[in-house]
């Protein structure tokens, strides 16, 4: 590693071992911190400036020569090739120092990269946060769509795997849009955690120099200033509560993507995938395969894996900073990439996706999915529920072993169970009034599933209007 590039130089006359080195340097993944910390470097030349520890020909000289590394950054894509830079932020001294010479030098006084990683950090992750979000409204939005393509379509609902109650397939995808709703409210109090100026802190004990700190929050469009300068340079709290949030959006985009394996499967056939997200097999020529949702169920480990890194890094660490922070940077890094990529995909399954109507619909009329409405009726005859429902479990076991369906059974058989059994049973059993009988707030009525994706569309709209 060349003099120059050193940050800390002074105190050693020997140099770094060459394994040591590499095994320190974090340029080769912190790089992506550039833009973040060319933001930052130019708040805290506004600081100095105002604090007249730099004049005001020494700010325009390093403002400028900042301004054109982030114009290199942008039109050399070898810019970052081949550094042997500790990390982003030496590489940045040294590339300002070759353009403005030693007032670049002048730049780090009052700051540390305690505070300086620390702040462009928090501003990548605002920025990532941000998008993240709108990937999430994007989703969203395919969700609705697909929800309104096939609104009066009907699956059968499960619990334990098991048919339990038909649904209106637009109720389905609107289970999985308020998941994404909450996913979208944490993400915007993860935000305003981010949102929090370290800049100032120094090391851990603050700075010696009249820097505003308030003043340079506001160029950096932060809320708040850390109030406390320990805490402020060995806080990693908001980027484990983003690696959380965005576990949990992992969680919902796993959830949604087994359902639609398990649907699009032969022995379930609700779905079909296009062929733009699904793959073959090598072997087998008739397979169609749902690999796309098949990484999303799978890229959810490496979330939560980071979640757990993060967390484990943390535990037990003294204050304030410690080199085991950088550990948080690929985690952090990796942790947004696959979220995105992982809802984008997500997305796209879901404009991808035929609903095989009628088998949907035989299915959510077979297994005695009805056997609920039928305890229902009976209820409303003035027998006691508990009663009721050992009626109809009886009901059932009979028409299971005349293998036919309860509203296949003739009235006759049925009154033997009940003589409050009328015919108009066989009404209360249709699929049509099983639903329409969901009519409260939430439920699967197609009232209520039209009002809800009303709402859901105002929701958006006042969304992406924001």
């Amino acid at each position: 590693m060349s003099e120059e590039k050193k940050l800390w130089g002074g105190r050693f006359t020997g140099e770094a071992d060459e394994n040591f080195a590499r095994f320190n340097r974090s340029f080769g993944f912190d790089w992506r911190l550039f833009a973040a910390d060319i933001s930052g470097c130019l708040a805290h030349c506004g600081g100095l400036r105002r604090a007249e520890v730099l004049t005001p020909d020494e700010a325009d000289v390093i403002q400028k020569g900042l301004e054109k590394l982030l114009e290199q950054s942008a039109k050399d894509k070898d810019f970052f090739a081949d550094s042997s830079a500790e990390d982003v932020h030496s590489f940045i001294e040294a590339q300002l120092v070759k353009i403005v010479g030693d007032v670049g030098r002048k730049l780090h006084t009052g700051r540390s990269r305690n505070d300086q990683v620390a702040t462009a950090l928090r501003l990548w992750l605002r920025e990532k946060t941000d998008e993240l979000t709108n990937d999430l409204l994007t989703t969203q939005k395919s969700l609705l769509d697909l929800a309104e393509k096939y609104q009066i379509s009907v699956l059968p609902g499960y619990t334990h795997l098991q048919r339990a109650q038909p649904v209106l397939f637009a109720h389905w995808c609107l289970a999985y849009f308020e998941m994404l709703k909450r996913d979208a409210a944490r993400l915007v109090m993860v935000r305003k955690h981010i949102n929090v100026l370290p800049l100032g802190a120094a090391a851990l004990a603050g700075t010696a120099y009249p820097i505003d700190r308030q003043a340079v929050a506001r160029d950096l469009g932060f809320e708040a200033v850390a109030e406390n300068s320990l805490d402020a340079v060995s806080d990693r709290d908001f980027a484990v509560e983003f690696a959380s949030a965005a576990a949990l959006v992992m969680t919902h985009l796993s959830r949604l993507a087994e359902d639609i394996i398990i649907y699009s499967t032969t022995e379930f056939g609700f779905f079909e995938l296009s062929d733009a997200v699904a793959t073959g097999s090598s072997l087998m020529p008739q397979k169609k395969n749902p690999d796309s949702m098949e990484l999303v169920r799978g890229k959810s480990a490496r979330v939560f894996g980071n979640l757990t890194t993060l967390l484990t890094m943390l535990k037990g660490l003294p204050m304030a900073y410690n080199k085991d922070m950088q550990e948080d940077k690929e985690a952090v890094f990796d942790t947004f990439d696959t979220t995105r990529d992982c809802l984008r995909i997500s997305a796209t399954v879901l404009r991808n996706i035929k609903v095989r109507e009628e088998t949907a619909r035989n299915a959510a009329q077979t297994g005695y999915l009805n056997a609920t409405e039928l305890a229902d009726y009976l209820s409303k005859k003035d027998i006691p529920f508990r009663d009721a429902h050992e009626l109809a479990g009886k009901i059932v076991l009979h028409a299971i072993e005349k293998k036919v369906e309860l509203n296949e059974l003739d009235l006759s058989e049925m009154r033997k169970f009940s003589v409050k059994i009328e015919a108009d049973v066989y009404n209360a059993l249709s699929l049509k009034k099983t639903l329409e009988t969901k009519n409260t707030t939430g439920g699967t009525a197609p009232k209520q599933v039209k009002k809800a994706l009303h709402k859901a569309r105002r929701f958006l709209a006042g969304k992406t209007a924001g």
